[in-house]
């Protein structure tokens, strides 16, 4: 292929995946239109936002060998095909079911997208250019984690709800018209079949444990399904360890994990994600609900987080060479932690400027989490081993994401509802209001009730603090064991260089494999 083909094919691929980093962040602004537009419950919310998080973690690890067996680009191109008919269903559905039955859909395309868009790379590029490209690719799905709040917001300050999908549209039809005109089609005729029950633990365990976490506080935890759900969730995921560590060729190569840098580094890149995709769950509802902002405005409010994330991308690389991955997870977390005890502290008067501080505080802790702990994990798998080990480690880290807003959007919802005062409010308009900060003041406008206004914003920011005050405490948790537990990198390279300085062939190799143990 020329080069030039070959980087318009990579312009086309990047576009694609950009459609993946807007569709984790969209949505989160438009929270609080689609409450009050479609009635939904704050379950309801956690579902719109975790149904696409969800299918997009556990669809993601049959894809790749779907690509090998069947074709990469017929394959990425049926995701992207898949992604652009949740994205028109989504913007023509009016009730939240429809709408989280559009977001499954879009992450089963997402999950054939994101994996088989990097298993592409290797076909067109070689040497120092697929470095590059890969990089590339990398930096537009990042680049759509900030955009989305933006684009979501002004969007629903001029059109209707649905408008927030019709974003994708141009983009995924562009990737779909770059895949068939400029990439070849690759496949691995000797890859093994997928393990449909391997692939069926996945999903539905992961989709079971979620629910139950999700349900649990409307229903009750000794609910008989809440409990099947998670007890079930729990066993089948067991089971898919278990099916898989059996196999030649798993579709989880948990071997990988034996490396305590990669298993280590990895646990913090999915306490990032669970922290990340948590505050961005709760924090647009409090801009918009409590604070009063509009949609354009919440997401114009929300860009500390992601300056704090952006400035630190910059400066990590030549920290991380300098000082090692350690020192730079361990004061993340603590900044993160910080930044949470503050935040905890919040009440319905406090002013935007402290939210600020402790956003973009956020921000830089998180990011110092995640940035060297991604390059360290990624930079010590074992040669052939790249694609399976960025496919484990990108679909833990959407677990991670799953899991932290289903679990502090579970605490949030637990707390707003044991709070929120609903006294002299007729049964009917009671449990309504009870459903979201949104729903209670809406039913406070039609009846004149100001005091239950009151009391719902109160009972949110309440929740909201209890959310950041277990993330701060799970932060410190985190910090301690990274210091005792994570594998300082700069001594890993200082074996590996003297390993190779060695005049015998066969005691670099000794050396080298003991520094990667």
């Amino acid at each position: 292929m020329a080069v030039k083909n070959r980087w318009l094919a990579l312009i086309g691929l990047t576009i694609s995946v950009l459609v993946i980093g807007f569709d984790t962040t969209i949505l989160n602004v438009a929270l609080p239109t689609l409450a009050a537009d479609t009635g939904a419950s704050t379950g309801e919310l956690q579902w719109i936002v975790d149904s696409y998080a969800v299918v997009f973690a556990a669809a993601m690890l049959p894809a790749g060998f779907l690509g090998d067996r069947f074709g990469r680009r017929k394959l990425l191109i049926l995701g992207l095909v898949i992604f652009l008919g949740g994205s028109i269903v989504g913007t023509l559905v009016e009730t939240p079911g429809a709408l989280i039955g559009a977001r499954t859909v879009m992450g089963l395309g997402a999950a054939l997208i994101m994996p088989l868009t990097l298993s592409i790379i290797p076909t067109l590029f070689k040497g120092e250019d697929q470095t590059k490209a890969i990089a590339i690719i990398t930096v537009g799905v990042s680049i759509g984690l900030p955009l989305g709040p933006l684009i979501s917001g002004w969007l629903l300050d001029h059109f209707w709800w649905g408008s927030v999908f019709v974003i994708n549209i141009p983009l995924v039809a562009i990737g779909i018209l770059a895949c068939v005109l400029l990439v070849p089609e690759t496949k691995d005729p000797s890859s093994p079949r997928v393990d449909i029950i391997s692939t069926v633990l996945g999903i539905v365990g992961l989709g079971a444990l979620v629910y139950g976490v999700i349900e649990g506080p409307a229903e009750g935890w000794g609910d008989p399904v809440i409990l099947a759900s998670l007890i079930g969730g729990a066993l089948m995921l067991v089971g898919l360890v278990r099916r898989e560590q059996r196999r030649s060729r798993p579709m989880v190569d948990l071997e990988l994990l034996r490396n305590p840098t990669f298993r280590w580094n990895t646990v913090f890149l999915i306490l990032g994600m669970f922290v990340f995709m948590g505050l961005m769950f709760v924090l647009p509802q409090y801009l918009q609900v409590i604070q009063g902002h509009d949609a354009f405005g919440t997401g114009v409010r929300l860009m500390p987080l992601m300056v704090g994330m952006i400035v630190v991308a910059k400066i990590v690389p030549p920290l991380t060479i300098k000082l090692g991955t350690r020192p730079l997870v361990v004061a993340g977390l603590a900044i993160m932690s910080l930044a949470m005890f503050l935040g905890s502290t919040t009440d319905t008067d406090t002013g935007y400027g402290f939210t600020v501080l402790w956003m973009t505080l956020t921000g830089l802790g998180v990011s110092l989490v995640m940035v060297p702990a991604l390059d360290t994990a990624l930079a010590v798998l074992p040669k052939g081993k790249e694609g399976t080990g960025t496919g484990l480690n990108t679909t833990l880290r959407q677990v991670g994401g799953a899991i932290g807003i289903a679990l502090l959007g579970s605490v949030l919802n637990a707390v707003f509802t044991d709070r929120v005062d609903t006294s002299g409010v007729p049964p009917e308009a009671a449990e309504a209001a009870e459903e979201s900060v949104v729903a209670a003041q809406t039913v406070a406008a039609q009846l004149n009730l100001p005091q239950l206004a009151e009391s719902a914003e109160s009972a949110f920011v309440h929740g909201m603090s209890t959310v950041l005050l277990v993330c701060g405490i799970a932060g410190v948790v985190a910090a301690a064991l990274a210091a005792f537990k994570l594998p300082e990198s700069r001594e890993t390279k200082k074996t590996e260089e003297e390993a190779e300085e060695q005049p015998l062939p066969e005691a670099r190799s000794g050396m080298a494999d003991g520094a990667r143990q």
